[in-house]
């Protein structure tokens, strides 16, 4: 694989070969637990080399159509045995790049072999379905079609898992892909496009791309021959992005993160509810958009719930990823450490109490990163900032409510839409949960952050457009219908 090249340069890939941009300008990326540690080097691309790849891709997408079905799905199946072959050098690169402990890199790029292998067997399935006709002389069907071009734009913090969740249901329906991921897990993202052109897909098919995302991601958007855009990252991006695409008149699919509620009930399992608030919380250093922000705790278990929560955190170890026993990495740039640490000064700054944590880490194996130790607010008040906004950091903020109503009520207050989970043994407040939280992603006992290949996944409010990525969900997005009528 790529990663042999001793010059840790990684070019772009268009229409089946590697080159370099015509700019031949450099982005270097760094490794967030040591900062003086250098990754590889990544194309800073131009609107010219852009042109390039979108064009590479309009060609090759009659001919990966006429392929069939069938036949592209058994190429997936061989990037997904390619993927798997090279999971630990994958996961080891995503840890050094984007600072997550080793294990979940591991888990993460294993979930996206098995994305691969259930995209590949879409190839097997209908792709249309026969609806009666008034005229019984005539035959009436459905029948999915490609889009054409699609373009994927992806952020740094699941490098593996949502490129493939995007692109594998891209490819295994008909349509061709440009590919312009976060730059700051670029080069994790070029070993992922290795597997791709590894498994012999027609020229032109797969095109991955490199640069900032005000220069290439926008003319991305912006090019004539794009079909189609998917996009997951920030919501003051996805909404240019909508714009953009709107005005041009092509589909668009949206997921722009969350202020995710966990609610706490009197009848809860207090343990298995701090167990799973830490991990939602926390695990990935809080930079997921279905990570645990809010936790809404019923008041008669309120001091009890609290008390175990900062018990289990402090057991919490910060450090490298790639060394064992550390529990959570660093913040995965310097920008987003200097983010995380701006919101929990606000927080303190309006009014709410710092109960544990809350510092960044800089002396020791420390020193050269950018690490801050878990983080937990309580006398939060909805109106706070770190209430409402989206700090994708190790941070928690605590409520009371008297009951189930109120928390309800605390949990819907906020622009977001994304998860939301609730800790309860009573099956009345669940159904009652299950109903009234205004969420796309609703967990019972479980952490909010969980999401399953198999079904769509998605949000309400300003986390999402309407149409899901994942499961046969995805189909909705990346094809369109035909309906066809055959009078004999």
């Amino acid at each position: 694989m790529q990663t042999e090249m001793k010059e840790k340069t990684y070019r772009n890939f268009i229409n089946n070969q590697w080159i370099g941009s015509a700019s031949e300008e450099t982005i270097k990326s760094l490794n967030p637990a040591n900062k003086e540690e250098i990754v590889g080097y990544v194309q800073s691309s131009t609107v010219e080399d852009l042109d390039h790849a979108v064009q590479a891709a309009h060609k090759a997408k009659k001919l990966w159509r006429k392929l069939g079905q069938a036949a592209r799905g058994q190429i997936l199946y061989k990037v997904a045995n390619i993927l798997e072959e090279n999971l630990e050098e994958i996961a080891e690169t995503m840890t050094r790049e984007m600072g997550k402990t080793l294990p979940e890199a591991k888990g993460e790029t294993a979930r996206g072999v098995a994305i691969l292998r259930y995209y590949a067997g879409e190839g097997m399935r209908k792709d249309g379905d026969v609806i009666p006709s008034s005229d019984k002389d005539a035959l009436m069907f459905t029948k999915r079609s490609p889009l054409g071009v699609v373009g994927v734009i992806t952020p740094w913090n699941f490098p593996v898992a949502i490129p493939i969740w995007k692109i594998a249901p891209a490819l295994v329906y008909g349509n061709t892909v440009v590919f312009k991921p976060a730059t700051e897990a670029a080069v994790t993202a070029a070993k992922v496009v290795d597997c791709f052109a590894k498994a012999g897909l027609p020229e032109g098919v797969i095109n991955f791309i490199t640069g900032s995302g005000s220069v290439i991601g926008q003319k991305l958007i912006e090019h004539p021959l794009l079909n189609a855009i998917t996009f997951t990252g920030s919501e003051t991006v996805g909404e240019g992005v909508a714009k953009s695409a709107a005005s041009r008149g092509i589909k668009f699919q949206l997921e722009m993160g969350g202020k995710n509620p966990v609610i706490v009930m009197k009848d809860a399992n207090l343990d298995s509810a701090v167990e799973a608030v830490i991990s939602g919380a926390f695990r990935s250093t809080g930079q997921k958009c279905t990570a645990s922000s809010r936790v809404i705790v019923e008041s008669e278990v309120y001091e009890a719930f609290k008390e175990k929560l900062i018990q289990e955190t402090e057991k919490i170890t910060v450090g490298p990823g790639l060394e064992e026993g550390i529990w959570m990495g660093p913040c995965a740039s310097e920008s987003q450490f200097r983010t995380v640490i701006k919101y929990i000064e606000q927080g303190k700054e309006e009014g709410a109490t710092l109960i544990y944590g809350g510092e960044p880490l800089t002396s020791g194996e420390h020193a050269k990163g950018y690490y801050v130790t878990p983080t937990i607010f309580e006398n939060v008040t909805p109106e706070m900032s770190i209430a409402q906004e989206e700090i994708f950091g190790p941070v928690i903020a605590l409520f009371k409510a008297t009951d189930l109503e109120e928390a309800i009520n605390l949990a819907n207050e906020t622009k977001y839409g994304l998860s939301a989970s609730i800790f309860t043994t009573n099956i009345g407040s669940l159904l009652e949960f299950i109903d009234e939280i205004e969420a796309g992603l609703v967990r019972i006992n479980a952490e909010s952050a969980g999401v399953e290949l198999q079904a769509p996944f998605g949000g309400m409010k300003a986390s999402s457009t309407g149409s899901r990525e994942q499961g046969e969900a995805a189909k909705e997005f990346y094809t369109s219908i035909k309906t066809v009528f055959i009078k004999g």
